[in-house]
């Protein structure tokens, strides 16, 4: 297969995608890497034949790999993930606003488009914690205690954009993340953002049934096949907290394998969705990499039904750098 990884230069050296790159060319399938924050696009001809089986997008928000994304789709491209998806999550209002009104466990949000407006936020709601909107890698994130402590803030926030605010979720200074690829979940622990502490190290953790529902809920609700939530145990139950397209799969085993087998089974069913998402084994096993190109839905899921995507043939465009097996990225 010929596939398009669409790769800012802040990825440029990071282990997704670039593990993902290579085990694919690895296995003999052709990868072309776009870095679409340092190149001439000619959004003009995007919509032109397709050469690719398929496009996949690991770039910041609000980079313009998104847009680039979107382009193909509309050009009946298979997109890894959905690009309507993505641009539900990458947009943490829209985001929140989606998810609850299909019933995810969510904190209240309130969104400004200017600092100054977050005073109208009553002081019942704090503490608060504030963070842009397109943020992402833990960017700009304050945890504000009290209204007067939000005075000194809203210097630092201006420029931010569209910003939201939510009430802090009282937990044990420690988030789980949940991560979804190829039908399982895989859940680690890891210091929050907010009380960082060295002597916290990111680990493999069991996954609670209720949270395990709630991961898979995502997914579903979002129309996300790769992705990863952020979950907080509050008083309340556990809370969704942020939501990722194509994240990190930190402490998955076998990783990049893993993802590059779902990548190849979306872009053969034209971004048909995989099984819904399931607890991997408590021990599963490491180093067994999967057959090249082998497909990897779990026989004991029944498929759902496929839901609308933007699919079909890809398109080139200048300045793309090819991957091959054993070339550096």
């Amino acid at each position: 297969m010929r596939l398009c990884f669409l790769v800012e230069e802040h990825y440029r050296h990071d282990g997704m995608p670039n593990e993902v790159v290579r085990q694919l060319t690895a296995w003999g399938h052709e990868v072309d890497v776009v870095r679409p924050g340092g190149s001439l696009l000619r959004m003009t001809e995007v919509m032109g034949a397709g050469t690719h089986d398929a496009w996949v997008l690991k770039t910041v928000s609000g980079g313009p790999g998104l847009t680039l994304l979107e382009a193909a789709a509309a050009a009946g491209t298979t997109t890894v993930n959905d690009a309507r998806s993505i641009r539900g999550v990458r947009d943490k209002a829209l985001a929140a606003a989606i998810g609850r009104t299909r019933g995810l466990p969510m904190p209240t949000t309130y969104a400004v488009a200017r600092p100054e407006l977050l005073r109208e936020i009553p002081a019942s709601e704090y503490p608060l914690v504030v963070k842009p909107s397109d943020g992402s890698s833990g960017r700009a994130v304050h945890l504000v205690s009290s209204p007067g402590q939000l005075e000194p803030l809203l210097p630092r926030l201006a420029g931010e954009g569209l910003l939201i605010a939510q009430p802090y979720v009282r937990n044990s200074g420690t988030d789980i993340k949940v991560y979804a690829v190829g039908g399982e979940l895989f859940a680690t622990e890891r210091c929050s953002p907010l009380h960082p502490d060295p002597a916290v190290r990111e680990r493999r953790v069991p996954l609670s049934a209720e949270v395990a529902a709630i991961a898979a809920q995502v997914g579903s609700v979002y129309g996300l096949d790769l992705y990863g939530v952020d979950v907080l145990l509050g008083p309340d139950g556990p809370m969704v907290v942020d939501v990722n397209d194509f994240p990190s799969f930190r402490q998955v085993p076998d990783a990049a394998a893993r993802v590059a087998r779902a990548v190849l089974d979306l872009a053969r069913a034209g971004g048909t969705p995989v099984p819904p998402a399931h607890p991997a084994p408590a021990h599963p096993a490491h180093g067994s990499a999967p057959a090249p190109g082998s497909a990897s839905a779990p026989a004991s899921v029944p498929p759902p039904a496929a839901r609308p995507r933007a699919q079909a043939l890809s398109v080139s465009i200048p300045a793309r750098v090819s991957a091959r097996a054993g070339e550096s990225l």
